[in-house]
C-alpha cells in the first residue's frame, strides 16, 4: 500500500491497526474519534448489578471483553464481585465473540454459546428461536444503542435489563479529528477505517458541527474509501447512503488485507509518454517505481488525470491548489516541483498560453477522449 494514506478512527487497538497498515507501506493518519468512559462509579451500573443479584436473569449476553471485565471489576470495587459471579455461574451466558469468551473464562465462568459470526443478529436469532416470552435477559451494553436488538426481545415477550458498563464520548482533544476530517474533505486520504459504529457517528457529528458534512459525504461517496470492520460498524454510514467495504471476518487483520486489495484496484493507471503511471494518494508509481509527490503536486496531477490528454487551463489548476490564492505563478511553481518529483518531465506537457496536459500515449487517446 505504498503511496496510500489511511485514516484510523479507532480509540482502542489503534496502535495495532496502524502498525499493520504501516507494515504494508501505507501512511497512517490517526485521530481517535471517541474515548471510552468507564462507569465504575456510575449509579446506573450499580443499580443494574444489584437488581440482577437480587433477581436472577435467565440469560446474560456479554457483548465486549472490555465491557465484561469492567463490569466484574466495578462489582468487586463495590464488594459485589462474588455475588455477581455466583449469579452468572447459574445463568445461560452468551458471548458475542472470542474476545468476550476469553474475558468470561478469565473470570472463572464458562459461556454456553457464542456465534461464529460475532454478530449480534445471530445472538438475537438464537434467543428468538429459543423463545424469550417471560424470560429475563440481561444485555451488557457496549457504549451505544443496539438497534432493534432490545426492541425485538421485548416485542417477543422478554424482559430486558440493560447493563451500561461504559459509554462512548467525543475525544477531549478534537484537533486530531479535525485534521483527519480536513484531510478527507481535501482528498488527502485514500481510505478511512472504522472499528466501531460510535466512531463513525462521532466523525459524522463533528463534520456537521463544522458545516462540512456535505463535503465529507461527497468524499466518502467518490474518492475516500470507507472501510468498516463489520456490518454493525457500517450502519451510521449506510444511513447517509454511504457504501462501505467490510472483510468477511470481522478482525483487524482481514480489514487491512481488504484495503491491500481495494486501494490498488481503485488507483488510476495511465499510459503516459511511454511510461505506465499509477496515481496513488500521496505518491505516484512510474513504471513500478514509487515517487513521493508534495500535496500541491498531487492536487495538480489529480486535476490533469480527470481528463487525461486534454489541456487544463492554469486558472482551473489554480483552483485545484489548496490555498493558492489568485496568482497563477503558484501553478508554475507547483508544476515544476511535480515534474521534479516524478523524475520524468515529459509526462506533463506545457501548452503555451493555454495550460498543461498529460502526455497520453497516442494509442490511448481514443480510449480517454470522452473522459
Amino acid at each position: 500500500m505504498a503511496g496510500f494514506t489511511v485514516g484510523v478512527t479507532a480509540a482502542r487497538r489503534a496502535d495495532e491497526l496502524g502498525a499493520l497498515l504501516q507494515r504494508r507501506g501505507a501512511a497512517v493518519l490517526h485521530a481517535p474519534a471517541l474515548r471510552i468512559v468507564p462507569l465504575a462509579d456510575d449509579s446506573e451500573l450499580l443499580a443494574a448489578t444489584k437488581d440482577l443479584i437480587d433477581q436472577a436473569p435467565d440469560v446474560v449476553v456479554a457483548t465486549t471483553a472490555i465491557g465484561f471485565r469492567g463490569w466484574v471489576e466495578a462489582a468487586e470495587g463495590w464488594g459485589l464481585g462474588e455475588p455477581l459471579l455466583d449469579r452468572l455461574r447459574h445463568v445461560e451466558l452468551l458471548a458475542r465473540g472470542p474476545k468476550v469468551k476469553g474475558a468470561i473464562r478469565a473470570a472463572g465462568l464458562t459461556e454456553e454459546w457464542s456465534p461464529s459470526s460475532e454478530s449480534m443478529a445471530e445472538v438475537l436469532d438464537r434467543l428468538l428461536e429459543e423463545g424469550v416470552d417471560g424470560r429475563r435477559i440481561a444485555v451488557q451494553l457496549h457504549g451505544e444503542p443496539l438497534p432493534g436488538f432490545v426492541e425485538s426481545l421485548r416485542a417477543a415477550g422478554g424482559e430486558v435489563v440493560g447493563v451500561p458498563v461504559y459509554r462512548w464520548m467525543p475525544p477531549e482533544d478534537l484537533a486530531p479529528l479535525d485534521r483527519l476530517l480536513d484531510a478527507a474533505v481535501s482528498r488527502g486520504l485514500d481510505a478511512i477505517t472504522f472499528t466501531s459504529a460510535p466512531a463513525a457517528v462521532s466523525l459524522l457529528n463533528r463534520a456537521e458541527e463544522r458545516g462540512l458534512l456535505p463535503e465529507l459525504l461527497a468524499a466518502l461517496h467518490h474518492d475516500v474509501l470507507p472501510a468498516c470492520v463489520g456490518p454493525v460498524t457500517a450502519l451510521p454510514l449506510q444511513a447517509h447512503g454511504i457504501d462501505t467495504v467490510q472483510p468477511e471476518r470481522f478482525r483487524l487483520g482481514p480489514l487491512v488485507q481488504l484495503l491491500c486489495q481495494e486501494l490498488p484496484n481503485r488507483a488510476r493507471s495511465l499510459p503516459i509518454a511511454g511510461h505506465r503511471v499509477e496515481i496513488r494518494g500521496h505518491a505516484v508509481l512510474v513504471d513500478g517505481d514509487l515517487k513521493p509527490v508534495p500535496p500541491a503536486g498531487m492536487s495538480l496531477l489529480r486535476a490533469l488525470s480527470r481528463r487525461p490528454g486534454w489541456v487544463v487551463a492554469r486558472s482551473e489548476l489554480l483552483r485545484a491548489l489548496p490555498g493558492a490564492g489568485r496568482d497563477e505563478h503558484a501553478v508554475e511553481t507547483a508544476m515544476a516541483r511535480l515534474r521534479t518529483a516524478l523524475g520524468a518531465p515529459k509526462l506533463i506537457q506545457t501548452v503555451v498560453k493555454r495550460g498543461y496536459r498529460l502526455a497520453l500515449d497516442p494509442a490511448a487517446d481514443a480510449k480517454y477522449a470522452d473522459v
